[in-house]
């Protein structure tokens, strides 16, 4: 039985297409909510956990699908399911590191892969010191987000200052990186999605109507782009180092091959599916049921 892990039980097309696949594979598959586990710390593992108020059997495996919305009770759901030594794809400190832009960057800096120079905002915001380190323009981040959104592009000091001021006088202050922005290709960028350390391919991305963000959600368009032997080299290293084994690793061109603008650990894939014709949902699957077999 294979646990699928969502914030709700509406269900997305990553969803319906996990269900339709495990369905014409026979895969035993169950849609479940962090809102209904109850956990228990206690010396008895079969009563440490319940679904809806009752003992539940454990899955053979999980594939949490919650990535940048990922709450502190959904961490300690997954965290004691693998105390429980059930499988966790991707497991809760692997959601955790990609769901922070700055965690992940400086892993990735770490492990010597190419990343946007990256600065994280201390208030009051230093825009001289800006544009000595990144220089205009520049792009403006969350912490913490997905699907293009929370993402701004600063054209100069005037424009950083004007958002800089709002972000400080919300209530609570939103933790703010700013990016190199990399010109090489405006509005493009390419999504390598890696399951198992298995690259399934490539899709170039452009964004809609002039937009810098070339997220499919935002209306972009794709294409299947051919994957050369740094990128592929690049996407499954983000992966590995960041303990991924479903990864959606966005690289921008640059004009020295290719940098790591972020990696998702719960990617969208129905553009991945329509442009470029992988049947993500059913490597997905296959790789579970392998990982559950060798546990």
């Amino acid at each position: 039985m294979i646990w699928y892990l969502r914030k709700n039980y509406e269900l997305d097309y990553e969803a319906e297409r996990i269900l339709e696949e495990a369905k014409l594979t026979h895969t035993a598959i169950k849609v479940v909510a962090p809102k209904d586990f109850d956990l228990v710390v206690t010396r008895d593992d079969r009563r440490s956990i319940h679904f809806r108020e009752e003992a539940v059997s454990l899955p053979d495996i999980v594939i949490p699908r919650t990535g940048s919305g990922t709450d502190y009770y959904t961490q300690s759901v997954l965290r004691h399911l693998e105390r429980l030594h059930v499988p966790v794809l991707n497991n809760a400190d692997s959601i955790e590191a990609a769901k922070d832009k700055m965690y992940s960057t400086q892993i990735l800096r770490q492990h010597n892969i190419p990343v946007p120079q990256t600065m994280l905002v201390r208030f009051p915001v230093d825009t001289a010191f800006v544009e000595k380190e990144i220089k205009f323009p520049c792009v403006i981040k969350v912490l913490s987000g997905s699907y293009g959104k929370g993402i701004h592009l600063v054209r100069d000091t005037s424009a950083l200052d004007e958002l800089m001021d709002f972000v400080s006088s919300l209530n609570s202050p939103l933790n703010i990186l700013i990016q190199e922005y990399v010109d090489f290709s405006p509005g493009v960028d390419v999504r390598v999605l890696v399951v198992g350390g298995k690259v399934l391919g490539a899709m170039k991305r452009t964004g809609a109507d002039g937009d810098f963000r070339a997220n499919i959600s935002r209306g972009g368009t794709g294409e299947i782009y051919p994957l050369d032997d740094q990128a592929a080299f690049i996407s499954t290293e983000s992966a590995k180092v960041l303990n991924l084994d479903i990864a959606g690793v966005d690289l921008l061109i640059d004009n020295n091959g290719y940098k790591v603008c972020e990696v998702n650990s719960a990617p969208g894939f129905k553009g991945f599916e329509e442009y470029c014709g992988v049947n993500v949902a059913k490597e997905i699957l296959a790789y579970a049921t392998f990982k559950s077999k060798k546990v």
